[in-house]
């Protein structure tokens, strides 16, 4: 069991995909920047200690004053520059972290939709395990396809999972993954798979279909229909 909790949300992207001046976590998201939602969550949560935030190291006052004071986030304790890389964000929020944790929660500020039940889960079976990441099963089928557009093979659909964050790890765990990542200059696209490098096993705690990642312009308009959806529910 994890009893203590850090939250380290990498928001360093420059949103090149979403076309436009402003970075996608500050888009406005039914009147409130896309940041704003999943910080939200963590101050309503008293498993999650405190929240680390990094961010574009130009953004650094701005998110200070127009995110985390605008909107009383009292438990996003420091606001850091993020890195070229979203591993680099993790990395230097992992490095702000003075007293340290049981565990490491690393969510992407693009994913608005988190609820708290589905970070209860995941931080109790990181406990239980070590490390765990949320995920959503697939039903579709799911083929390889190589470079010239030809199907070599079908996959078995129950053994694929589409991972979403949170994702949460022993904080030793996590540091030491990071240490060996930059060491070995690994780049990966999530922290769970520097976890799995380092030999550790990963559970997988099932997600949620309106827990997704704002990229793309389109992903705005299923957001702000994910919020009328959850509103009408109450």
């Amino acid at each position: 069991m994890f009893n203590s909790v850090v939250a380290v949300v990498p928001a360093a992207g420059l949103g090149i995909r979403m076309g436009g001046n402003t970075p996608k976590q500050y888009l406005s998201l039914g009147g409130i920047p896309l940041l704003v939602y999943s910080l939200k969550v963590f101050q309503h949560l008293e498993c999650i200690r405190e929240v680390i935030l990094s961010v574009p190291a130009s953004d650094l006052d701005y998110c200070r004053r127009e995110i985390v004071q605008l909107f009383g986030l009292k438990k996003v304790t420091q606001v850091v520059a993020g890195g070229l890389r979203r591993q680099d964000s993790v990395r230097n929020g992992l490095e702000a972290i003075s007293d340290q944790p049981d565990g490491v929660l690393v969510h992407d500020g693009v994913r608005p939709f988190i609820d708290q039940p589905i970070v209860r889960n995941v931080i109790d079976r990181a406990g239980q395990t070590g490390a765990a990441v949320v995920a959503m099963s697939i039903h579709d089928t799911v083929k390889r396809v190589d470079h010239s557009g030809i199907i070599q093979e079908t996959l078995k659909r129950e053994e694929l999972w589409q991972i979403q964050t949170p994702q949460v790890f022993r904080y030793d765990w996590l540091v030491e993954a990071h240490k060996q990542a930059q060491l070995h200059q690994w780049a990966v696209t999530d922290d769970a798979a520097l976890i799995e490098r380092m030999g550790y096993p990963v559970s997988v705690v099932e997600g949620s279909c309106f827990n997704i990642k704002v990229t793309k312009p389109d992903d705005l308009v299923l957001g702000e229909a994910i919020l009328k959806t959850l509103g009408s529910r109450g």
